[in-house]
C-alpha cells in the first residue's frame, strides 16, 4: 500500500537525518515541486494542499531535532529561500512573499508555517532534499555529496538527497575526516 505524501515526507526527513548525522543548528535546504508530486511537469500545476502536507511533515521532523529547514522558492523568485529568522544571521534578507504561482506552494506553505519567516537571497546549507528536479545545488555548502535514499520518490516526483563535507585540501594523497 502506497504511503501518503505526509508519511513519505516524514520518512525522507528521518532518513536524511540518519544518513547525514545532522546536528542541532544545522540547515537543510529543500526544493519541492508539488506539480511533480502530483504527476505533472514542474511549474505547471502548483498544489497548495501538497505543499502544506510536505512542509508540515518535514518541518515537524527537522524542528524536533533542532535542524533548520530552508524552503527554496521557484525560479520566478530567483530561487530565494524561506527560513526562520533565528537561522538567518549573516544572510541577505530580501523582500518577497511567495505564493503558489510565484515562489511555489511549498515555499508559500513554509512562509505561512514558520513562526517568524524571512526570505533570503541565498544560503549555504549542510544537506538537502531535491523533490521533483528543483536544482538545490546553488544553496548547498561546498562540497556537495549525493546521497542514495531508500525513499526515492514522493508521489510521482523523484527525490535526490545531498550532504556536504569540508573541502579536501592536499591532492590525491590527502586523507579526510569522514565524520562530516
Amino acid at each position: 500500500m502506497p504511503q501518503s505524501v505526509a508519511e513519505t515526507a516524514r520518512a525522507l526527513a528521518l532518513e536524511l537525518l540518519e544518513k547525514t548525522g545532522l546536528r542541532a543548528g544545522q540547515t537543510v535546504i529543500v526544493g519541492c515541486s508539488t506539480s511533480e508530486i502530483a504527476g505533472q511537469r514542474i511549474g505547471t500545476s502548483s498544489r497548495s494542499e501538497i505543499g502544506a502536507e510536505v512542509f508540515g511533515a518535514l518541518n515537524g521532523v527537522f524542528k524536533k531535532h533542532g535542524v533548520f529547514l530552508a524552503a527554496q522558492c521557484c525560479e520566478h523568485l530567483n530561487r530565494a529561500v524561506i527560513i526562520e529568522r533565528e537561522a538567518s544571521e549573516g544572510l541577505e534578507i530580501v523582500n518577497v512573499l511567495p505564493i503558489p504561482s510565484a515562489g511555489g506552494a511549498f515555499a508559500a506553505a513554509a512562509y505561512s508555517g514558520f513562526a517568524d519567516p524571512v526570505a533570503a537571497e541565498e544560503i549555504k546549507a549542510d544537506a538537502g532534499l531535491d523533490i521533483g528536479g528543483t536544482l538545490i545545488g546553488m544553496h548547498l555548502k561546498r562540497v556537495a555529496v549525493p546521497l542514495r535514499l531508500e525513499t526515492d520518490h514522493i508521489g510521482k516526483a523523484a527525490v535526490l538527497g545531498a550532504r556536504t563535507r569540508p573541502k579536501l585540501i592536499g591532492g590525491s594523497r590527502a586523507q579526510y575526516d569522514d565524520r562530516y
